[in-house]
């Protein structure tokens, strides 16, 4: 029998890498999430069993009577929804100069942009921790901490939001702002009702690629601020560190469905052939 070749069969490698690597994790991080452990009368670990009592530890207090687990996962919503408004608002009037102001080997200045991803990202990090404690702001008090974290978050993820803004500006065809303009539309109402729709797409993708990473991106604010200012991915390795993988899995679960909500509600599983020609999806 003569062996028949498909250009399908070639996604049959992926199509393993995934289930290993991708679904049987989530898998495994679903099973620990819905179930807790069982001892013996000498503290030993017998089984496990299904139970919803990891989520109602999310409600919780401790002896202070905090809810440690709900104010982390808050706190860091919080950084990261500052996080992308300080990105969105710095790339954006980056990317459209870059985009359309017509500067000669503009891609110059793009790359200047992106060398900084080149080089190793605690290095990065470890170099803007001595240049905030030259200036005098590392190890204060809160205020600085939450500053600190939301600048380190930003220098790291800015370019994620270059990118696919840049990406998007650049492929907006100019006959549609000469039309504006010959219907009488002033530079700033054409930007708004032309140029700002049609970057959409991009500015969709920017912010999911800063948003979804700077919630679980706890170095960042594990080594600016001596881990004064922990946030989710902080938890969830120290849960797993000391061995409590069903609250961990609990935590990851939660990240998770927070990363999908926020997805589905950016449009980020729409299929968008327009926005795709443009290449707002990356």
């Amino acid at each position: 029998m003569k062996l028949r070749f498909s250009r399908k069969q070639l996604c049959i490698p992926y199509a393993v890498f995934l289930i290993c690597f991708v679904i049987i994790p989530m898998l495994i991080i679903v099973y620990y999430a819905f179930t807790t452990p069982v001892y013996d009368s000498l503290g030993n670990v017998t089984g496990l069993h299904f139970s919803f009592r990891n989520f109602l530890d999310l409600f919780q207090k401790n002896t202070d009577g905090e809810y440690v687990r709900l104010a982390n996962i808050g706190r860091s919503i919080l950084i990261a929804l500052a996080t992308t408004t300080v990105c969105l608002l710095i790339a954006y009037p980056v990317a459209y100069i870059l985009a359309k102001t017509g500067i000669k080997k503009n891609y110059i200045l793009l790359l200047l942009f992106i060398m900084p991803m080149w080089i190793n990202f605690v290095l990065r990090i470890n170099a803007l921790k001595e240049l905030l404690n030259l200036i005098g702001i590392l190890k204060k008090n809160n205020f600085w901490n939450y500053f600190n974290t939301v600048l380190g978050m930003t220098y790291d993820f800015l370019p994620f939001m270059i990118m696919p803004i840049y990406t998007t500006l650049i492929k907006i065809d100019n006959s549609y702002l000469e039309a504006a303009r010959d219907l009488g539309a002033s530079p700033q109402r054409a930007f708004l009702q032309v140029t700002l729709p049609l970057s959409y797409p991009g500015i969709v993708s920017g912010i999911t690629m800063v948003f979804l990473p700077s919630m679980t991106n706890y170095v960042v604010s594990t080594m600016l601020t001596d881990g004064k200012v922990s946030i989710v991915g902080s938890l969830i390795e120290q849960n797993f560190l000391n061995g409590q993988w069903n609250t961990g899995s609990m935590l990851a679960l939660i990240l998770l469905i927070v990363m999908f909500v926020s997805t589905w509600l950016t449009g980020g599983f729409k299929k968008d052939d327009a926005a795709v020609a443009r290449g707002g999806t990356l």
